[in-house]
């Protein structure tokens, strides 16, 4: 028994590099002993028979020895199945009368491989199975389980459990980050390939956020803990991606309703062999080659490779609507700020009064724009970096809510930039005076004299344009642009990118009743940022949040989380639905078919009941081989 004790261990050492939970170990090791202790107790009665051939009460013993190490564990599910009403243990239902047929037909031998022999090519039906998991594993092991705390000039080790918000860590190079927070000191690379699927480093320095489950590449950092341990994004990550494990689909609830009908068909059929050809060990062999193992993989691995794929690609599958909705969409409603365009406004234009000169114009209004952390502010002061622009420093600055900016000098001199509508209200500005510009713009007042406008662009997605032409090759009729920006700039944009459809100039409440108005003809997918159009995003048949990680927000609001701001995979997340929906249906019939055909051969007497216990997986081979497709999705 210790030899045999050893062996499990050294199997599992072998397994290490497996992602098995100690649950999983523990199992794996009960089923390495009694396969051990069983073919141990075969073996020797098989010698024992061998070399004393008249004496069979010893062989009995023995063979009943080791069908009872194997025999009881498939007794108790298959019980347990019954009872509960439990279609996962209809594999130890059929071979629990099939052992028992076995035992009393007097074949001990068949009785104690049968499940022996099940078990070996279930275990590996498994690993093939935790083989799609991978990614997802690989992803659960990015989190740091110590972090390394600084206080007073001090270092110590942690667990990052204890963590709490204020406190700094130390992250080295080469090291994860543990938690959620911002870099007080240092700059490094970021690796955050792991959440987002981007390859290329993020470059950190002192003021930008970092996540949990991101490395540290190349520069030592001191962070500010922003987030405790289960508050961080990478936390509610992880568990949505388990959940997401076992997610309910239409597909897998039409084989529970399937394998409700097939247990009595398959007992039926087997009762049906044994009365007419008179011949229990063909009946036997029914129940064990239609073991249902492949159709129980018929919806769990296409999700599993699918969650696999997805992830490698920064996108976060949250619900069912992935299957059962993505594949409908016919319609796909984009918000602009954040989704089609970056966020990032630029200064895209000058305009000029009479005797004014564009570097004036944007002097002036750098001197109240460098107090404020507005886009239109910070893009600003940006132009007047690269172009050399100086600008007065030592002015009073007030900001008027919503209206813009106001300084005042130590001589009285006032300068202000802002909306039109404030703007006016202390110099003359001309009709049409700005009204052609193509982006948001801004007027900039001195003195009570008007100095010029300044317009603002976001900037396009470099893949933006692409990613439409994909999603029109996928077969949507129907792109829309839903903003609360200007009509002109709106405009030029879906313009360049090729989008249908535009609505300016919209409050959330606007977006939202937009969006019930589109779903009466149309089944929607709404693109969004998951923050100020979270309502569209939960109108939509499907709605899917760009830029989510490190917004709690983003992932709540959506059915689909992207963690990167990648336009692109969006027609794939559609490509891949439309894959796993396609090969559920592929699965089905493999599975069926094949226990079909091992069904009406083992009657006819071609397969017997041994040969049966391994042939009876090639249904779930199949149907993992088809599965593992998905995971070329591109």
């Amino acid at each position: 028994m210790e030899n045999i004790d050893n062996m499990a261990g050294n199997s599992l050492e072998a397994l290490s590099r497996d992602n098995l939970t100690n649950s999983g170990k523990k199992k794996l090791r009960r089923e390495i002993i009694s396969g051990a202790a069983a073919i141990s107790c075969v073996i020797v009665g098989l010698i024992y028979s061998a070399i004393f051939p008249t004496r069979t009460t010893v062989p009995a013993l023995l063979y009943t020895a080791g069908f009872l190490i194997e025999g009881i564990p498939v007794f108790f599910a298959s019980v347990k199945g019954i009872v509960t009403k439990n279609l996962t243990n209809a594999m130890e239902i059929l071979v629990a009368i099939a052992i028992i047929s076995c035992f009393f037909s007097g074949d001990l031998i068949l009785a104690v491989l049968i499940p022996l022999i099940l078990n070996a090519a279930h275990f590996l039906e498994e690993r093939s199975i935790m083989g799609g998991r991978d990614v997802i594993d690989g992803l659960k092991k990015m989190q740091q389980s110590t972090a390394t705390v600084i206080e007073n000039g001090v270092e110590r080790t942690v667990d990052v459990k204890t963590l709490k918000v204020g406190q700094k860590i130390v992250v080295l190079p080469g090291a994860g980050i543990p938690i959620d927070g911002v870099i007080v000191s240092g700059t490094t690379n970021i690796d955050q390939k792991s959440l987002t699927g981007e390859p290329l480093p993020f470059h950190a320095a002192s003021g930008d956020p970092v996540y949990a489950g991101t490395v540290n590449i190349d520069g030592r950092i001191i962070v500010e803990v922003r987030r405790e341990f289960v508050d961080t994004s990478f936390s509610k990550i992880l568990s949505l991606l388990e959940k997401s494990e076992n997610i309910s689909i239409p597909e897998s609830r039409l084989i529970d309703r399937f394998m409700r009908y097939y247990i009595p068909f398959v007992l039926s059929v087997a009762a049906a062999v044994a009365l007419i050809t008179r011949d229990i060990t063909k009946a036997i062999a029914i129940l064990v080659v239609s073991c249902p193992c492949g159709q129980m993989l018929v919806s769990s691995a296409p999700m599993i490779a699918a969650l696999s794929a997805a992830t490698k690609r920064g996108i976060l599958i949250k619900n069912s609507k992935f299957i059962e909705e993505l594949t409908e969409i016919d319609a796909v409603v984009f918000d602009k700020t954040g989704t089609v365009t970056k966020g990032e406004l630029s200064l895209t234009e000058v305009g000029c009064a009479d005797g004014v000169s564009e570097d004036e114009v944007i002097s002036a209004a750098s001197a109240v724009a460098a107090a404020s952390t507005h886009p239109v502010s910070r893009a600003v002061v940006s132009a007047a970096g690269e172009r050399a622009v100086n600008f007065d420093r030592d002015l009073d600055i007030k900001e008027i809510s919503g209206m813009g900016m106001e300084g005042s000098s130590a001589d009285g001199a006032t300068v202000r930039f802002g909306k039109r509508e404030w703007i006016s209200g202390f110099c003359d500005i001309r009709d049409g005076f700005g009204d052609n510009a193509g982006g948001s713009v801004s007027y900039v007042e001195k003195n009570g004299r008007l100095l010029g406008y300044l317009s603002f662009g976001d900037t396009v997605r470099e893949n933006a344009a692409d990613s439409i032409k994909e999603l029109n090759a996928l077969g949507i009729t129907e792109t829309v642009m839903l903003t609360g920006d200007r009509e002109a700039p709106a405009r030029a944009i879906c313009e360049a990118v090729g989008i249908d459809t535009l609505y300016a100039q919209l409050l959330p409440q606007d977006k939202y009743d937009h969006m019930r108005e589109l779903k009466k003809d149309h089944r929607v997918l709404a693109v969004g940022d998951g923050i100020n159009d979270a309502l569209a995003l939960r109108e939509a048949d499907v709605g899917i949040s760009m830029g989510a990680m490190g917004s709690d927000l983003a992932i709540q609001s959506s059915d689909i989380a992207l963690m990167n701001n990648n336009l692109e995979n969006i027609p794939f997340a559609m490509r891949l639905a439309r894959r796993t929906r396609k090969t559920i249906y592929q699965n089905l019939a493999l599975s069926i078919g094949i226990s079909a055909c091992m069904i009406g051969l083992s009657a006819f007497g071609v397969i017997s009941a041994l040969a049966g216990s391994i042939l009876h997986n090639c249904g779930a081979f199949a149907v993992l081989i088809n599965s593992s497709r998905i995971l070329r999705t591109r």
